[in-house]
């Protein structure tokens, strides 16, 4: 289907930067009207002049999701600009590894608040005013599955949107809303020719990451014809999830 992405309105949390705006620029190639909520708001404002500069349509508006009432301002912001939200990229995520009795109460309620409970407020306020065929998209992590020291918070969160991500995928069945998550593994978002090569070699698929493998996952996901997608975790991480790893 040519075109399929003309003029349909894209909502990206956390696209200032890395797989955020991996997958602006993915879309935006796709003629999307690429509306990039962040908090970095330079950075934001220089990713939507680049994407103007090659032709795209793309919008700024400054957004912290860990703040409920800014995301409802994005909602009806975008809505006030638009008229329509057709696709959600919950994306925007902060990490935090401190070792477990370190680690405080409210250190972990802010990433999670971050992470998890903005996933929330955002698919809730989004599909409110969506059409049927509308797609939500949350970027998980391996990590809900797998988990080193240290990694309470983030694991926490990771593995709540994998849950939540099921659970609105039922609730919002009968608006013909189809909602996943894609769980990347390890994404090398600058100075990829930095890495060793052990570091490519460990993966299956003998390379890391990059935002653009994660960003034609939500194009895929997102595409009107794939309404019988939903519910899923689509785990993008070179095969590391499958590989047995035993010391010797």
């Amino acid at each position: 289907m040519p075109n399929k992405f003309e003029e349909k309105t894209v909502i990206i949390t956390g696209g200032s930067n890395g797989i955020g705006k991996g997958i602006a620029q993915a879309f935006a190639k796709e003629r999307a009207i690429i509306c990039i909520a962040d908090f970095d708001e330079e950075k934001g404002r220089e990713v939507v002049r680049l994407l103007e500069e090659s032709g795209g349509k793309a919008v700024f508006y400054k957004t912290d999701v860990r703040n409920e009432e800014d995301i409802l301002n994005l909602v009806e912001s975008v809505m006030k600009d638009f008229g329509k939200i057709d696709i959600l990229i919950n994306n925007a995520g902060v990490s935090r590894f401190k070792p477990l009795f370190e680690l405080t109460t409210e250190e972990w309620e802010d990433v999670v608040f971050t992470n998890l409970r903005s996933v929330f407020i955002g698919s809730r306020e989004a599909a409110k005013r969506m059409n049927a065929g509308g797609r939500i998209i949350n970027i998980a992590s391996t990590r809900a599955t797998m988990s080193e020291p240290n990694s309470e918070a983030y694991a926490s969160s990771k593995g709540g949107i994998v849950a939540l991500t099921h659970a609105l995928a039922a609730s919002l069945q009968e608006k013909r809303i189809t909602v996943n998550s894609i769980s990347p593994g390890w994404i090398q978002t600058d100075d990829y020719d930095q890495l060793r090569e052990k570091d490519h070699l460990q993966h299956w698929s003998n390379r890391v990451g990059k935002p653009e493998d994660i960003a034609k996952a939500c194009l895929y996901l997102a595409e009107p014809d794939n309404d019988f997608i939903n519910g899923q975790d689509l785990i993008i991480d070179g095969g590391m999830t499958r590989k047995m790893i035993y010391e010797e």
